[in-house]
């Protein structure tokens, strides 16, 4: 892993917009957005160096799932108090531990043992991931990330999403529980891996609350964690979405949600931002791609399936494929009309391949073959035209006005960031709090403000 110097960052008070990474969950798939993630963080190093990394340049990273675990490894802080993992060093955890946290059963009776062994059980032990997470993590609390985060997780006790997040962990120490044990928690997959119980202690070592959690791609139907999200957002998600749904796009919506409750407290992370302004917003959206274009069900084989079927159908598991997916696109949909609607849809970027089909559309195989191929499609991706979502199919379609290619886009994002950084740096805290203050207290400060876009050169695409 590579080491870069502690470097201090501003609270988005210092700046002009709020900047939020938002990252998908789908098992192995995680190797999709980890390929576009180095990308990203290879341009901000180019602009400004080699010991810049990605929590630098987010107020916030939230993640479901693998993108739960990807989170975490962005924002845990290592000795030196900087990110514990390098962007590109993510896509080799995956290459290289993959084939350990899903062991492929072969031989001519490997589809049987694969049947009886989820029928009666979890189809992986979880024993390698655990150790493997507890090892990198260590005793890293919520509390302690380099930027705040948002995990989701499901408490199946409760019938209720539990949020992990930053802001929430000042208020509630209860949930100041070890990295280790969320990213346990969000990984927990339905049928993949078993779900996972751990208490948090308070100051005296008495227990303070216990969790009995499951992949965070399973959400409640009213989620808390939205109310203070835009009216319009919240009442389509509600209407549409199921008790148990797809968190892929719907975390880069509960992000915005935690942030605009914090600006409604006025948080001096991120007052005086005006609560429902979503022009201040920076948003990239990670998918970890689908096989929504394939059709991989049908409903005339579907409507003979019993639980059997729905579990096991066509080699693969249906039930848990419909409900990890099923709301992804109302969230993305709406995000996009939000954005559209202030003429703010450059503000956000939405990464993802729907077009998966046969191996590389599984969360868990995780032969090498399997593995270069879904590098293969990160690398693609960053290739193909910006696309976003077609409001009448809910198919990724190419923009198609001049935004170029999703790393064209990337490059756009990356000098958005490098700039909001920079701008962060000349405006000190301090000054903002100052009682004098009124946004900008004379104009030597505004003329180096504005310095900044004239003076720095602008990377080329290459």
């Amino acid at each position: 892993m590579e080491r870069s110097k502690s470097i201090v960052k501003q609270a988005s008070t210092c700046g002009k917009l709020i900047t939020i990474l938002s990252i998908d969950g789908g098992g192995i798939r995680g190797v999709i957005p980890a390929t576009i993630l180095s990308f990203l963080e290879s341009e901000l190093q180019k602009l400004d160096g080699d010991d810049v990394r990605i929590a630098d340049y987010f107020d916030v990273i939230a993640g479901t799932s693998t993108g739960g675990l990807v989170t975490a490894m962005l924002a845990a802080p290592d000795e030196n108090n900087r990110p514990l993992f390098a962007a590109k060093d993510i896509k080799s955890f995956y290459l290289e531990h993959s084939p350990k946290i899903f062991p492929q059963i072969g031989g001519f009776l490997a589809p049987v043992r694969r049947m009886f062994r989820s029928l009666w059980g979890p189809k992986y032990s979880g024993t390698y991931l655990h150790s493997l997470i507890r090892e990198k993590l260590g005793g890293v609390r919520l509390h302690e990330t380099l930027t705040n985060v948002i995990i989701p997780t499901f408490d199946i006790k409760q019938l209720h999403p539990t949020i992990f997040s930053s802001y929430e962990v000042k208020r509630k120490s209860s949930l100041d529980a070890c990295l280790s044990d969320i990213c346990i928690g969000t990984t927990a997959a339905p049928t993949y891996f078993p779900a996972h119980y751990f208490e948090t202690k308070d100051s005296e070592g008495s227990s303070n609350r216990e969790f009995h959690l499951i992949d965070g791609g399973i959400a409640a139907n009213n989620p808390v964690i939205l109310l203070s999200v835009q009216l319009t957002l919240f009442d389509a998600v509600n209407a549409t979405c199921s008790d148990r749904s797809k968190l892929g796009f719907f975390q880069a919506l509960v992000a915005v949600g935690e942030v605009t409750k914090e600006v409604h407290k006025k948080n001096p992370d991120h007052f005086p931002h005006e609560a429902m302004d979503y022009r201040k917003f920076l948003l990239i959206s990670l998918g970890t791609g689908s096989a929504k274009v394939e059709g991989k069900y049908r409903a005339k084989s579907a409507s003979q399936w019993g639980v059997f079927g729905w579990l096991l159908g066509g080699g693969s598991t249906p039930l848990v494929d419909v409900l990890m997916q099923s709301c992804a696109d109302i969230v993305d949909i709406h995000l996009s009309v939000v954005f559209q609607a202030l003429r703010s849809e450059s503000n956000y970027l939405r990464i993802e391949d729907d077009t998966l089909t046969g191996a590389v559309s599984s969360a868990d195989i995780s032969t090498k073959e399997n593995l270069d191929d879904l590098v293969t499609v990160g690398e693609r991706l960053l290739k193909k035209p910006v696309s976003r979502v077609n409001l009448e199919t809910g198919v990724f379609e190419p923009v198609g006005n001049g935004e170029g290619t999703n790393e064209d886009a990337l490059r756009r994002f990356a000098r958005l960031l490098s700039d909001e950084r920079r701008l962060r740096k000349l405006r000190s805290c301090q000054w903002w709090k100052s009682p004098s203050n009124s946004r900008i207290r004379n104009p030597v400060r505004k003329d180096r403000i504005r310095a900044i876009k004239t003076t720095r050169a602008v990377p080329t695409s290459s």
